[in-house]
């Protein structure tokens, strides 16, 4: 079935006993109705499992007929959307979709023991004088440790470079009632004029480090005095995080494991390094 067209569609197998439908030619709502009617009797005597519907944007009209054949939603991009039907009188397990949103915060510090710090022009903190690190959104396809950089150098204008994992919480019912894991990260300045961004930035500077810990904001919510807390003990050299080892999954891509570099961490670097 690999590579198979049907009528301005191409269909192939998934790892998992599945078919993936992709539309690729313009074609009525009746028109299409008939052949997903056809495939789905056919791929059920071939007693495929999931079926997913890859419905380009500019082919939905056609999402009508999908969802009334029986598709539901699975998930949508900027310029698809993705439907799946489940075949079999067994419970469906398709995976569901992303679950998580990724964000990080930069815990930059200088020689003078003073963090950069941002106020916000919008959301939470808009218009609240609360100093707060530099925060933001990972993209997919992007990694913690280059993220973080990129955040700081969007929001302050500050090159740094990447020291460690200090910390990660997570969290619920966060962006579109998607959960939330947030990684509070250590950088070290590359540079030290700000600029700030001006969309975003309401104000930027260096901040002594006791005094970003010690604004009431911070003392009274339970989560950024503990995060506050990590950081001074981790300038006062009482805690150790997760620096970022590059290496290689099974499959040959190119990622990094996230480890603490105590003693053991130390000489399990040193043993990479060696190999």
């Amino acid at each position: 079935m690999e590579g198979e067209k049907i009528e301005g569609m191409s269909v192939e197998e998934d790892k998992f006993g599945g078919v993936i439908l992709t539309v690729q030619n313009p074609m009525d709502s009746d028109s299409f109705a008939s052949k997903l009617e056809h495939s789905m009797s056919l791929w059920t005597q071939q007693g495929k499992k999931g079926i997913w519907i890859n419905l380009p944007l500019q082919h939905s009209n056609l999402v009508h007929s999908a969802v009334k054949a029986g598709f539901r939603y699975h998930h949508a991009e900027s310029d698809y959307l993705m439907l799946v039907y489940w075949i079999p009188h067994t419970p469906d397990s398709i995976p569901a979709n992303a679950s998580h949103r990724l964000g990080v915060g930069a815990f930059v510090v200088n020689n003078k023991r003073e963090v950069l710090v941002v106020q916000e022009t919008s959301g939470r903190f808009g218009g609240t004088g609360v100093w707060k690190m530099p925060t933001g959104a990972v993209n997919e396809g992007e990694d913690i440790c280059d993220a973080v950089i990129r955040e700081v150098k969007e929001e302050t204008g500050v090159e740094t470079e990447f020291v460690e994992v200090l910390a990660f919480r997570q969290s619920h019912k966060s962006f579109f009632q998607k959960s939330d894991l947030f990684f509070v990260c250590m950088l070290q300045p590359q540079s030290f004029d700000i600029q700030s961004q001006a969309s975003e930035i309401e104000a930027t500077k260096w901040m002594p480090v006791e005094d970003y810990a010690a604004q009431p904001f911070v003392q009274e919510n339970e989560l950024f005095d503990f995060i506050a807390k990590i950081c001074l003990s981790k300038l006062n050299d009482n805690y150790t995080g997760f620096s970022n080892v590059p290496t290689t999954t099974s499959s040959g891509k190119k990622t990094y494991l996230y480890l603490n570099n105590d003693a053991i961490g130390s000489h399990l670097l040193a043993s990479k390094e060696q190999a």
